[in-house]
Protein backbone atom coordinates (compact mmCIF):
# COMPACT_ATOMS: atom_id res chain seq x y z
CA UNK A 1 0.00 0.00 0.00
CA UNK A 2 3.03 2.31 0.65
CA UNK A 3 3.90 2.62 -2.89
CA UNK A 4 0.03 3.09 -3.93
CA UNK A 5 -0.38 6.17 -1.45
CA UNK A 6 3.14 7.70 -2.59
CA UNK A 7 1.69 7.13 -6.52
CA UNK A 8 -1.81 8.99 -5.29
CA UNK A 9 0.32 11.60 -3.62
CA UNK A 10 2.22 12.44 -6.50
CA UNK A 11 -0.60 12.83 -8.81
CA UNK A 12 -2.04 14.73 -6.93
CA UNK A 13 0.95 17.27 -6.89
CA UNK A 14 1.69 17.28 -10.31
CA UNK A 15 -2.24 18.47 -11.08
CA UNK A 16 -1.38 21.16 -8.51
CA UNK A 17 1.83 21.78 -10.17
CA UNK A 18 0.95 21.65 -13.60
CA UNK A 19 -2.02 24.12 -12.80
CA UNK A 20 0.14 26.96 -11.75
CA UNK A 21 1.17 29.83 -13.91
CA UNK A 22 4.64 29.15 -15.26
CA UNK A 23 3.86 25.83 -15.50
CA UNK A 24 4.56 25.54 -19.07
CA UNK A 25 1.16 25.08 -20.38
CA UNK A 26 -0.64 28.00 -21.75
CA UNK A 27 -3.67 28.77 -20.25
CA UNK A 28 -4.27 25.68 -18.12
CA UNK A 29 -7.08 23.85 -17.06
CA UNK A 30 -5.68 20.56 -15.23
CA UNK A 31 -7.98 18.91 -12.88
CA UNK A 32 -8.13 15.57 -11.05
CA UNK A 33 -10.65 13.31 -10.40
CA UNK A 34 -11.22 11.10 -7.50
CA UNK A 35 -13.60 8.32 -8.29
CA UNK A 36 -14.26 5.63 -5.55
CA UNK A 37 -14.51 2.88 -8.10
CA UNK A 38 -15.27 3.17 -11.57
CA UNK A 39 -17.83 0.17 -13.36
CA UNK A 40 -15.44 -1.28 -15.70
CA UNK A 41 -15.45 -4.93 -17.16
CA UNK A 42 -12.40 -6.18 -15.12
CA UNK A 43 -13.77 -4.57 -12.31
CA UNK A 44 -17.59 -6.58 -12.20
CA UNK A 45 -15.37 -9.83 -12.98
CA UNK A 46 -13.17 -9.62 -9.94
CA UNK A 47 -15.62 -8.07 -7.94
CA UNK A 48 -19.07 -9.95 -9.06
CA UNK A 49 -20.52 -9.63 -5.59
CA UNK A 50 -20.37 -6.23 -4.91
CA UNK A 51 -22.61 -3.44 -4.69
CA UNK A 52 -22.52 -2.23 -8.51
CA UNK A 53 -25.08 1.16 -7.95
CA UNK A 54 -22.03 2.36 -5.94
CA UNK A 55 -19.41 2.30 -8.61
CA UNK A 56 -19.38 5.34 -10.88
CA UNK A 57 -20.03 4.61 -14.68
CA UNK A 58 -16.97 5.09 -17.12
CA UNK A 59 -20.10 7.08 -19.57
CA UNK A 60 -20.43 9.88 -16.50
CA UNK A 61 -16.64 10.18 -16.28
CA UNK A 62 -16.82 10.93 -20.20
CA UNK A 63 -19.45 13.03 -20.13
CA UNK A 64 -17.82 15.29 -17.22
CA UNK A 65 -14.56 15.74 -18.60
CA UNK A 66 -16.39 16.41 -22.17
CA UNK A 67 -18.42 19.03 -20.11
CA UNK A 68 -15.41 20.25 -18.59
CA UNK A 69 -13.32 20.35 -22.09
CA UNK A 70 -16.02 22.25 -23.80
CA UNK A 71 -16.75 25.19 -21.37
CA UNK A 72 -20.15 23.84 -20.84
CA UNK A 73 -19.72 22.80 -17.21
CA UNK A 74 -16.91 25.28 -14.98
CA UNK A 75 -13.89 23.34 -13.29
CA UNK A 76 -11.43 24.89 -11.24
CA UNK A 77 -7.88 24.88 -12.44
CA UNK A 78 -6.12 22.96 -10.28
CA UNK A 79 -8.51 21.07 -8.12
CA UNK A 80 -9.14 17.31 -7.60
CA UNK A 81 -12.76 16.55 -7.81
CA UNK A 82 -14.15 13.46 -6.12
CA UNK A 83 -16.57 11.22 -7.54
CA UNK A 84 -19.23 9.87 -5.53
CA UNK A 85 -21.62 7.31 -6.67
CA UNK A 86 -24.89 6.01 -4.51
CA UNK A 87 -27.70 4.32 -5.58
CA UNK A 88 -26.38 4.61 -9.11
CA UNK A 89 -26.45 8.47 -8.87
CA UNK A 90 -23.19 10.41 -9.46
CA UNK A 91 -22.30 13.82 -7.36
CA UNK A 92 -19.13 15.80 -7.60
CA UNK A 93 -17.49 17.02 -4.71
Amino acid sequence: MIGYGMAKAAVHHLVASLAMDGSGIPSPRIVGILPQTLDTPGNRSAMPKADFSSWTPLDTVAELLYNWASDCDACENGHLYTLITKNSVTSVE
